[in-house]
């Protein structure tokens, strides 16, 4: 169980537009690069970025690139390179679904990206996330909305960019079809909330 979605989800009950995503795509393969061009007329100072794996740019539970696409993901790669990348998943990496490091040493070892270490699963995990920016070495990051964050979910990877202060782009479609049926009214949240006249609020530094 994700306690720390359950406890943030009480926060959409007065602040709604937490899970509207700043940028929509299809797939990981529609992803512009470099990212300060995803956000429409809004140029963004994108200097680093999270990804999520599962549904994002890998089959859910496989610690591989999804092969068709590993062109983009190696162009994310070029762009942001370590340092500046950190892939931050819910399964690979959390103490409770991965306590000895297994998936996220695999992943890491797959990609050639750091897999973020946390206690507290997203979207709680963004002081964890910043830390890590703040502090690597040879890290360009001095805010948080210099960060985006990408991934399937609304309510633990768009919740989390918006709970830092940065900024979303919300993977509409994955990699496989869902048959989860929470997910399937998840993703027409967004079309709901917009038609009352909400809209994802612009990012600004928690620092």
């Amino acid at each position: 169980m994700n306690v720390s979605a359950t406890l943030n989800a009480f926060r959409l009950l007065r602040t709604p537009s937490l899970c509207l995503p700043h940028a929509t795509i299809s797939t990981f393969n529609d992803l512009p690069v470099p990212l300060s061009n995803a956000f429409g007329n809004v140029k963004a100072d994108i200097r680093a970025v999270v990804l999520d794996k599962d549904n994002c740019f890998a089959v859910p539970n496989e610690n591989v690139v999804y092969k068709p696409y590993m062109d983009k993901f190696n162009s994310l790669l070029t762009h942001y390179p370590p340092p500046h990348l950190l892939i931050v998943s819910n399964s690979a990496g959390t103490s409770s679904s991965d306590a000895f490091g297994t998936d996220a040493s695999s992943l890491s070892s797959a990609t050639g990206i750091p897999v973020l270490q946390h206690s507290t699963k997203k979207p709680g995990c963004g002081p964890q996330i910043l830390q890590h920016f703040l502090t690597a070495p040879g890290s360009r990051v001095t805010s948080a909305d210099q960060i985006a964050v990408i991934g399937d979910r609304l309510f633990t990877d768009v919740m989390l960019a918006n709970l830092m202060g940065s900024w979303s782009v919300w993977v509409k479609d994955g990699v496989v079809e869902t048959r989860n049926q929470f997910v399937s009214w998840e993703r027409k949240l967004p079309e709901r909330l917009m038609r009352h006249g909400l809209k994802a609020t612009l990012p600004g530094s928690m620092l």
